[in-house]
């Protein structure tokens, strides 16, 4: 009797032991607190979709701010082959951006994005805002913060001077233009002139050189990229006025209100010291609409 009571006690103690193992094996991490999101533990965004760390605090660490910009767009980020040196309006801003965060304008990385690159860029990390002739739309508003609209521009259509086509009116059936990727013009040649070719190109360069190698009737996007279009080539022009409206806006990663918020001051400062208006008229040649 006394041996089966020792073999139950012995059996029972192992059992105990076992149990204690398994608890302390299931997690290293403990429990968050009262109070602690789970997801901010990871580097994640809370449940309002603020992110963790703002952009801000990372390019402050950095000592650097990394700017998306075309390299293509004559007037707002045009890199010129030979000296390597990116220069426009969207540049100026993104330096003065950094003048306002680090001190100093020179204290920043020019990063080359498409209109079709750059907000998976921005969502990956590559980047820390983008400031590319992005025209602010309810469907990107799904994917990034803007900023306030710094920039109102309409879409419209480049044409060989001489040509028959006037305005989107005469883009009928048989009529080729040509478009960039991921660009919000593809989409409103489309629905405005559903009949006509879409032809797509990578950026803006591509598009203007298939132009000029009769590849296309017409060339559509936003009138200010066109005039710097035309301003390499005086044998083109701009027709037609314009037939949507196109304000661009510097976007921000998703949920990144902090630093959305701090670039809208930034915006209200140049406005208010008359960098804003100096900017404008020097790239694009007269002074900003009220």
């Amino acid at each position: 009797m006394k041996k089966n009571r020792r073999i139950g006690i012995s059996f029972a103690l192992t059992i105990m032991m076992i149990v204690l193992v398994l608890a302390g094996c299931g997690s290293t991490a403990p429990a968050p607190g009262p109070g602690t999101d789970a997801s901010k533990s990871n580097g994640g965004a809370d449940s309002s979709g603020q992110a963790a760390a703002s952009t801000l605090d990372a390019i402050k660490k950095r000592g650097k701010l990394i700017a998306g910009v075309k390299f293509d767009t004559k007037l707002f980020g045009l890199k010129d082959p030979g000296s390597g040196k990116v220069e426009g309006f969207d540049i100026d801003l993104a330096k003065a951006l950094a003048k306002q965060i680090l001190g100093d304008e020179s204290k920043i990385e020019l990063k080359e994005v498409t209109s079709k690159t750059r907000i998976p860029m921005l969502n990956n990390g590559d980047i820390d805002i983008i400031i590319a002739t992005m025209t602010i739309t309810e469907e990107r508003k799904k994917e990034v913060e803007f900023t306030d609209v710094y920039f109102k521009a309409g879409q419209s259509l480049l044409v060989k001077k001489g040509s028959p086509i006037k305005s989107v009116a005469d883009v009928k059936k048989g009529v080729k233009v040509l478009a960039v990727k991921g660009s919000t013009s593809t989409t409103n040649i489309r629905a405005k002139s559903p009949e006509a070719t879409v032809l797509e190109f990578e950026n803006y360069q591509e598009a203007f050189t298939a132009l000029k190698a009769g590849q296309g009737d017409t060339l559509t996007t936003d009138n200010a990229i066109l005039y710097g279009m035309v301003k390499q080539d005086p044998n083109y022009e701009v027709v037609g006025g314009t037939f949507t409206d196109e304000p661009y806006g510097m976007a921000i990663k998703k949920g990144d209100t902090t630093f959305a918020s701090y670039v809208n001051d930034f915006l209200k400062s140049l406005q208010s010291n008359g960098q804003y208006e100096k900017l404008y008229e020097q790239w694009i040649g007269e002074k900003p609409t009220k």
